[in-house]
Formats: C-alpha cells, sequence, structure tokens
C-alpha cells in the first residue's frame, strides 16, 4: 500500500517549526539538510540561504514522515495565509487526539475544536502558528 508523506514549505522558519512539531509528536530527526550542505561550483549558494533547511525529516507513527523546507528567496516566498491543504492526524485514542490537538495549536488559531463529530469521529481542526493546516481525528466506533 503506499504511503503519503506531507511536505510544508516554510520561509527561513523550518528548523524552529519542525524544533516544535517534534516537541508534540516526539521522535527524532531522520535527516536535516541546509542548502550549504549542497553547495558546489555546479550549485553554488548564496549566503544568506545557508543555514536554510534544504530537507528535515520527522517520523510520525509507525510509516508516515512529515518533511519541510526553506524556500530559497529567489523563489519567492511563501503564502502563510492562502487556504493551503490541510495536514490529517489519525489518533489512536481520544486521549493521544486531545494531546496533538492542544500541542500543536498553541498560538495557533482553532477552527474546529476537539469534539464529537457528525459524521461519528472524535474530530478538531486548527491553523498553526505557522499557518499550517491540521485535523486530528479519532475513530471512536459510533
Amino acid at each position: 500500500m503506499a504511503t503519503i508523506n506531507p511536505w510544508i514549505n516554510f520561509n527561513g522558519n523550518a528548523l524552529e517549526a519542525f524544533t516544535f512539531y517534534k516537541s508534540v509528536f516526539g521522535g527524532e530527526f531522520t535527516k536535516i539538510i541546509h542548502f550549504k550542505d549542497l553547495a558546489s561550483p555546479e550549485f553554488p549558494v548564496a549566503d544568506e540561504e545557508a543555514e536554510k533547511i534544504m530537507l528535515i525529516t520527522l517520523p510520525i507513527g509507525k510509516s508516515t514522515m512529515l518533511m519541510a523546507n526553506d524556500v530559497p528567496s529567489f523563489l519567492g516566498k511563501v503564502n502563510e495565509n492562502e487556504n493551503r491543504s490541510k495536514i490529517s492526524v489519525s489518533a489512536e485514542s481520544k486521549e493521544e487526539a486531545d494531546t496533538i490537538f492542544n500541542g500543536l495549536s498553541v498560538g495557533g488559531q482553532v477552527e474546529a475544536p476537539m469534539s464529537d463529530s457528525p459524521w461519528g469521529t472524535y474530530f478538531g481542526m486548527f491553523r498553526d502558528k505557522y499557518g499550517i493546516e491540521w485535523t486530528v481525528e479519532f475513530q471512536t466506533g459510533k
């Protein structure tokens, strides 16, 4: 079966955001590559781009990887207020759903607090302090 790994673009704060995500999900980064790590005569990297993240990965659960990068300035700025696709987290319990929701929504904007949904799940939705939209859901079995 295929696995989906969400990849998020940031405007220079990917490491900060992922450190926050790690504080909620736990685990360890499996990869952190800065643009300076790829610098070569064929791929010159400007000084102001050197410390930006080319790739960062954080395992979430058993088979999912959350991935991100900082967008180099020559590609333009990511609009952090646009309606991007949401990252959906499926929790294994109501308690885990609450922990993830309460942790990731700190400093963000709650769009739908955790509650029983009309479609039979325990569900919540928010935009985190980095502008990323999330849903958290637990299948209650209703």
